[in-house]
């Protein structure tokens, strides 16, 4: 008698397609008193037959959250907060606060002339600025000046401060990084530093001057560390490398022009455990469906438009963020026929290539677009 796929397995309740008996009902509870258990009777959850993510497609709309984070500014300060930031918490996931998978994001806020205080962790972050002026990172000793649409790391094991100039205004950016996977890999530290604040020990912008430019290594520079030392990646240059790219090729059918930061000396990811992209949609384009591995965070730096995930349809403009879950279906479209829409992304896909774990999939035989959900 052949066995079928389904009954190899578990059933759709998570119990092997075994018959409770008394004699196995008194079986499984001395194992429990022995912290062990019957693979049989779990299998189904902890080895699914595809990916199944616990975090849900969400869209959180930046002018529903931005009044609420400007007014953390008249309830805490930095100081006593430590960071006046406000987390995105995945429906899915608050167990862990996670935006999506095993990332964390959130938005802070700074009041001209505050500064915070210099500090280091094991988890890797990044920074990616969405108005005001006068903000600054300071990491190693290395001063970065940053703009709107700026992108700016700060990796695992660094010190690292922010702050905004006295003659700024106040500044707002999304944080990002991996927290819940360092604390589930029990392997997180946090320390603050012994002065409060680091030495600027370089000259302002340094790191840009040095490493970034494209196609161009300066002489006699050595760079040993698993993080890209150009630390800051401009807007400006960004958005024009993709409107060059645009002129010399049909892009991507699933995610338009899409450029990945990059590691200048390796030309890898700009951290072990993030990486981050820009892509940008042409007028009136729509992508094809697909799905992957990997979990990803998007905030519309430019344009609008909307994004199709699991057949729900998600309506973005400026700054709104959203995520699209691990394995789940998703398409994106930029909503007008004149302008470009351009969208940044951070992810965990140096995790997934490095462990060999990412797989792709169209949606239909040669790629299609989803139909909404009912």
């Amino acid at each position: 008698m052949s066995i079928s796929r389904e009954n190899h397995r578990e059933d759709v309740a998570g119990r092997a397609n075994v018959e409770d008996t008394p004699e196995l009902l008194a079986y499984y509870d001395q194992l429990e008193r022995l912290e062990a258990g019957a693979l049989w009777t779990v299998a189904n959850k902890i080895e699914p037959w595809q990916p199944k993510s616990k975090s849900e497609p969400v869209l959180w709309r930046y002018r529903d959250l931005r009044e609420h984070v400007l007014r953390s500014i008249e309830l805490v300060t930095p100081e006593k907060a430590g960071r006046r930031v406000i987390y995105l918490n995945n429906p899915g996931r608050r167990d862990v606060s996670a935006a999506v998978g095993w990332l964390y994001s959130g938005l802070q806020v700074m009041n001209p002339g505050e500064v915070a205080s210099a500090h280091a962790h094991s988890a890797s972050a990044l920074r990616f600025i969405m108005e005001g002026s006068g903000a600054y990172t300071i990491v190693d000793g290395h001063k970065m000046t940053l703009g709107a649409n700026d992108f700016v790391l700060t990796p695992n094991g660094t010190w690292h401060e922010h702050g905004v100039a006295a003659d700024g205004s106040p500044c707002l950016w999304q944080d990002g990084l991996d927290i819940p996977l360092v604390n589930t890999l029990e392997a997180n530290f946090y320390a603050v530093h012994e002065d409060l604040q680091q030495a600027v020990g370089y000259p302002v912008d340094d790191a840009t001057g040095t490493w970034g430019n494209p196609g161009l290594r300066p002489y006699g520079t050595q760079w040993d560390k698993p993080y890209s030392p150009l630390l800051k990646y401009e807007w400006a240059p960004t958005y024009e490398a993709l409107q060059r790219y645009a002129k010399v090729t049909d892009g991507s059918a699933f995610d338009g022009i899409l450029m990945n930061y990059v590691n200048p000396v390796t030309g890898g990811p700009v951290m072990q455990t993030i990486g981050a992209s820009m892509q940008l949609l042409r007028p009136g384009e729509r992508t094809k469906a697909h799905r992957h591995t990997g979990s990803f965070i998007y905030q519309a730096a430019k344009g609008k438009g909307y994004s199709i995930i699991n057949g729900k349809r998600f309506d973005w403009q400026e700054r709104d963020i959203f995520c699209v879950p691990s394995w789940a279906w998703h398409e994106h479209a930029n909503a007008s026929d004149r302008d470009d829409a351009v969208l940044f992304c951070f992810n965990d896909m140096p995790v997934m290539n490095a462990l060999g774990l990412y797989r792709e999939e169209a949606f239909g035989e040669n790629g299609g677009q989803q139909p909404l959900a009912a």
